[in-house]
């Protein structure tokens, strides 16, 4: 899906700077590109902290079940 998006804004900058020179329209494709980029691993990163998030959590219930077993 972020490929999708990607190329949609590629898509539409080029579009849109179809007047500019093509060194102009060449730096603003490369611009929104590497914004859809950092947009992509932005979301993957945010992603990737809620798994471990819910890992953590997960494995600090282990945890507590454990002792608790243990205590018995």
């Amino acid at each position: 899906m972020t490929k999708t998006i990607a190329l949609s804004l590629v898509l539409a900058a080029s579009l849109g700077l179809a007047a500019c020179s093509k060194e102009e329209a060449h730096n603003a494709v490369n611009a929104v590109d590497n914004a859809a980029d950092n947009a992509a691993n932005a979301a993957d990163n945010a992603m990737n902290a809620a798994v471990n998030a819910s890992s953590n959590v997960a494995n600090h219930v282990d945890n507590v079940v454990d002792n608790a077993a243990n205590a018995l």
